[in-house]
Formats: C-alpha cells, sequence, structure tokens
C-alpha cells in the first residue's frame, strides 16, 4: 500500500513536470522589435510586446522584424531633369513596418518568407522610380538648391505604394547630385563672378567710405586740435591775467603790511622812546626823592645827634641810668626802621616789576609822610638855636649844590651893559647872592613846608639856669 502511494505521487510529479515542459515549449514571446505572426486553426493574429502560447500541429508562427530599414537610393542610369540635363542622384530612406496590426498583416503578405536584401531590393525599385518620375519634374537648379523640396516631393509620392506594403518612409536624404557635363559646376559661376564683382564693389566702397571717413576724422581732429589749442592759450593767457592780479593783490596787500608794520614799529618806537622818557624821568625823579630822602636821613642823623648832645647835657641831672636806657632805646628803634625798611625793600624787589614799583613809590610816600611827621614832631621839640643851626648847616649844601652847574663852566664871559650896576666880578657874587635867596623858596617847594609856619611853631629858648650852666661848665 504505502509503495503505491509513493509510486502515484511520483507519477503525478513527473506527468507535472513535462506538462510544464511543454507549456514552456508551447509558449512564445515577441520582443517591442518586433511582431510575431500567429496562423492555425484560430485564423491569423499578431503578437507585439506580450507572448501566447502556440499549440503545436495546430497553429505555428513566423517572426517579423519592425526595426528601421536604412538603404541607398542610387540608380545605376543617369536621370533626366526638365532640361534634359543627365544626372546622377544618391540618397539614403529609412523605411519601416508601420505599427498597427493591419499594416503589420499586410507587411507580412509582402514580405513575410522574404530575406531582408530581397526585401530591400525590392522596396529600392519602387523608390528609384518615383526618384526618376520627381526628377524629370524638376530643373537641376531646383534639385541643387532645395534638396528639403526633393524629400518632401518623395515622401508623398512614395506614401501611397508604401502603405500598400504595410511600410511607412521616415526619412529621405539626398546625398550627392553631380553630372557629367559640369554643368552644376558651371551654374555657379556667374554666381561666383556676381558675388565676386559684387564684394570687389563692395570692398571698393568700403575702402572709399573708410577713406573719406579717415579724412573727415583727420579734418574734425585738427579742428579740435586747433580748438582746444585756442582754447589752451586762452585758458593759459586767463590764467596768466589772473596770476597777475593775484600777484598785483598780493604786493598790494604786501606793501599795506609792510606800511603798517613799519608804522606799528615806528609807535613802537616812538612809544617806547616816550616810555623810556617816562622812565628816565621817573628815575629821575626817584633818584631826586632819594636824594632828599638821604638828606631827611641825614637830617634825622643830625638831628639825633643835637639830641644826644642835648640829651648827654641832660644827663648830667638825671639820672645816668635813665639816659643810657633812653639813648639805647633810641639806637634800637632807628636800627629797628632802618632793618624793617631795607627788608620791606628786599621784599619789594622780588615781587613783580610794576608792583614792586608801586610798593616803592607807595613806601616812599609814606616813608616822606612819616619823616615829615618826625620832622614836625621834632621841629615842636625844636628850640629856636636848633632850627636856626639846622637852617644854616643845610643852606650852605643846598647853595652848593644850586651852585654846582656853574662848576662845570670852563669859562665866564661877563658882558656889561655900562648902567654901573653889577660890573664885573660883582655881577656873578650878585647872581650868587639870587640863587642863595631862592633857597627857601626851593627848600618850601621840596619839603612841602613853610618856613615862617615852622619858625612861629617853634617853642621859645628857655632861658638856661646859671647853676646848670656852671655845673655844665
Amino acid at each position: 500500500m504505502p509503495d503505491s502511494v509513493f509510486i502515484i505521487v511520483g507519477l503525478i510529479a513527473v506527468s507535472t513536470l513535462v506538462l510544464l515542459v511543454l507549456l514552456a515549449k508551447m509558449f512564445r514571446k515577441a520582443g517591442p522589435n518586433e511582431a510575431l505572426i500567429v496562423y492555425g486553426f484560430r485564423g491569423p493574429r499578431v503578437i507585439k510586446g506580450h507572448g501566447s502560447v502556440i499549440f503545436p500541429l495546430v497553429e505555428s508562427c513566423r517572426e517579423l522584424s519592425l526595426e528601421l530599414m536604412s538603404f541607398d537610393v542610387a540608380p545605376q542610369q543617369d536621370m533626366y531633369t526638365k532640361q534634359g540635363v543627365a544626372v546622377t542622384v544618391e540618397a539614403v530612406a529609412q523605411i519601416k513596418v508601420r505599427s498597427d496590426q493591419q499594416s503589420i498583416l499586410t507587411a507580412a503578405e509582402q514580405f513575410l518568407t522574404k530575406t531582408p536584401p530581397q526585401r530591400e531590393g525590392l522596396i529600392r525599385l519602387v523608390m528609384e522610380g518615383h526618384l526618376r518620375g520627381i526628377i524629370g519634374q524638376l530643373t537641376v537648379e531646383q534639385i541643387v538648391k532645395e534638396p528639403e523640396m526633393v524629400a518632401d516631393r518623395m515622401r508623398s509620392t512614395c506614401a501611397e505604394d508604401m502603405s500598400k506594403m504595410g511600410l511607412e518612409v521616415v526619412s529621405f536624404t539626398i546625398k550627392e547630385v553631380r553630372d557629367k557635363n559640369e554643368y552644376i559646376t558651371n551654374m555657379g559661376r556667374p554666381d561666383v563672378a556676381r558675388i565676386r564683382r559684387d564684394a570687389e564693389i563692395a570692398a571698393a566702397e568700403a575702402e572709399r567710405d573708410t577713406a573719406i571717413k579717415r579724412a573727415n576724422a583727420l579734418r574734425e581732429a585738427a579742428i579740435a586740435k586747433a580748438a582746444a589749442d585756442q582754447e589752451r592759450v586762452i585758458a593759459e593767457t586767463a590764467s596768466l591775467a589772473k596770476q597777475a592780479e593775484a600777484q598785483r593783490d598780493l604786493d598790494i596787500q604786501k606793501a599795506q603790511f609792510t606800511e603798517q608794520s613799519r608804522r606799528q614799529e615806528a609807535q613802537a618806537d616812538k612809544a617806547y622812546e616816550l616810555q623810556t622818557n617816562v622812565m628816565q624821568q621817573q628815575v629821575v625823579a626817584e633818584q631826586v626823592k632819594v636824594q632828599q630822602v638821604e638828606k631827611e636821613q641825614q637830617v634825622k642823623v643830625q638831628e639825633a645827634e643835637i639830641l644826644r648832645h642835648e640829651k648827654e647835657l641832660i644827663a648830667t641831672v638825671l639820672k645816668q641810668s635813665e639816659i643810657e636806657r633812653k639813648r639805647i632805646e633810641n639806637l634800637a628803634a632807628a636800627e629797628r626802621a632802618r632793618l624793617v625798611a631795607e627788608a620791606e625793600g628786599r621784599a619789594s624787589a622780588i615781587r613783580a616789576q610794576g608792583e614792586a614799583e608801586a610798593a616803592i613809590i607807595f613806601q616812599k610816600g609814606e616813608a616822606e609822610a612819616k619823616a615829615m611827621n618826625v620832622k614836625a614832631e621834632a621841629y615842636q621839640e625844636w628850640t629856636q638855636a636848633a632850627v636856626v643851626d639846622r637852617l644854616i648847616s643845610n643852606m650852605a649844601e643846598v647853595v652848593r649844590a644850586m651852585s654846582e652847574p656853574l662848576s662845570k663852566v670852563d669859562k665866564i664871559t661877563i658882558v656889561s651893559t655900562g648902567d654901573g650896576n653889577n660890573l664885573g666880578a660883582n655881577k656873578l657874587t650878585g647872581e650868587m647872592t639870587k640863587i642863595a635867596s631862592q633857597v627857601p623858596a626851593l627848600f618850601e617847594a621840596l619839603s612841602g613846608m613853610n618856613l615862617n609856619d615852622l619858625m612861629s611853631n617853634v617853642k621859645q629858648m628857655k632861658p638856661r639856669d646859671n647853676s646848670q650852666g656852671n655845673s655844665h661848665a
């Protein structure tokens, strides 16, 4: 029982395998570049781009190529044109079977048993016949110059015959047109001559136009250059004129500035001279004041000396210690005033010049005022004898100062009018007497004090005690 099962299974497997092999042999496929023509008990049918089962004994099939066929169309005999010129035309044609089933069946009827060379030969004969008829209707010039027109006519003329065979003309191209009589070669000579003539004329005209344009350009360039030179000369002239005007204005301004500078320098020099004179006058005035202060200091020293002598006289009566104390205090006060004055002078000299001069003037004025006060106080304390002594002692100094210019005179010439008054040397002594008489007025002008008032304020000298005088003696 198990053996029979295995046998049955094996037979079934073998049968299935045999069936598959038979089906594979019966199934035929058609590629995209071919068509499969099946004919048999089911009638003719076309298989394109897929497969089908072909039953053996009852059906059969043949392959028909759908690929493009390209071949030369070159008749061996010359073809005559409309002009009667014999020409040889070589062309290339591309033909294929149409893709619809009816055209494929028609092509199968015409060429299924033919080999490709036989099929191309048949098609070439038809194409050459149509080409001969088209060439006979055209001129050589049309064939040579309008090959596309010839190809269009060829396609339209062959379309009906090709359709009857299940074919179509994809393209038709004329490769070459030639003749044995050099008609085509000579056909282009008039055009060549005309073109050459036109080219030579055009070249001559171009050269003429170029020469004219060159001459015009040179003339315009010369005119432009002349105009530019003229403008340049005008511009240079204007520039030189402006430079001259600018130089003139500059010279005028320089002269004005020089004049102003010289004027200012002259004013500065004049001011400097004036200031120098003023300073010299101030210096002279200060020198006079200094001399006056020196004289006043000398007066003070003399007054102090007189006071000292007076105190020495009094010291014989008063206590010697008190006299000595007063003397020391007076000397210390005088020394302290001198040191203070010197210190103030040094301090003021360190300051700025203007400030120092103002301080000095102020201090001198203050010193003069103090001197006047001291002098007034001293005059109040003086006796008549002291005042007289002071005036007399300074009188000679004043007269000497006033007569000092006469000492600088080398020679004096005295001219007498003959009236008998002050003749000769008496004239000179009279003038000296007049100078001496001006001393009190000069003294009052310099000191600012009236001698009459001063003398009126002098205390009367008391009569001295005889006993004191005897003791002093």
